[in-house]
């Protein structure tokens, strides 16, 4: 049986899932951002305290189709600029149209419709707090942050840095307060 679970963004999101799910003593097959797999089925019961314990930390059990399929759109974006060490080398369109086996305009009109705001836009916002977070981490230069994420120059990468944040990403860096919005409030 798999649940969905809504506002599942993070590693911490699912080490939360995981340590719910084993102290309920539930037999687990996976846990991915976004989704939990169990042996079986689970009872009404066992459902009703899930989604209760879920909710105390501002997870929650989703069951209607384009809720999770929006859900399973963020996850997908999510993981790609995250947790992955290499964006994909097609266009996020494209990439998203294959990982979740639907059209593109129908992902893109549902999202819009859904969440009040684009694909696009969600997909630069994460962007835009990974470049934060590697310039937090000094390891690599904004040439190479450029490149890694998939920016075509420093000048594109600041741009959209100075119009998300209104710093540009040299002043950032010299910040010492250096401020980050946590992926689940994305």
């Amino acid at each position: 049986m798999k649940i969905y679970i809504k506002y599942m963004v993070s590693i911490r999101c699912k080490l939360f899932v995981m340590d719910v799910i084993k102290r309920m003593g539930l037999k687990l097959i996976k846990v991915e951002l976004g989704f939990v797999e169990f042996e079986g089925e689970l009872t009404p019961e066992q459902k009703d305290l899930l989604a209760s314990e879920l909710l105390r930390s501002g997870l929650e059990l989703m069951d209607d189709k384009k809720s999770i399929l929006i859900e399973k759109i963020k996850n997908v974006i999510v993981e790609m600029i995250h947790y992955s060490d290499e964006l994909p080398k097609v266009n996020f369109s494209v990439f998203l149209a294959e990982k979740l086996d639907y059209d593109y305009t129908y992902l893109s009109n549902l999202f819009s419709e859904t969440e009040g705001s684009t694909i696009e836009h969600f997909i630069i916002m994460h962007k835009i707090e990974r470049v934060k977070e590697l310039i937090i981490y000094n390891e690599l230069n904004l040439t190479e942050i450029a490149w890694k994420m998939h920016y075509s120059s420093v000048a594109h990468l600041s741009n959209q840095f100075k119009k998300v944040t209104g710093l540009t990403p040299s002043f950032f860096k010299s910040l010492k307060d250096k401020k980050r919005i946590n992926i689940e409030s994305l």
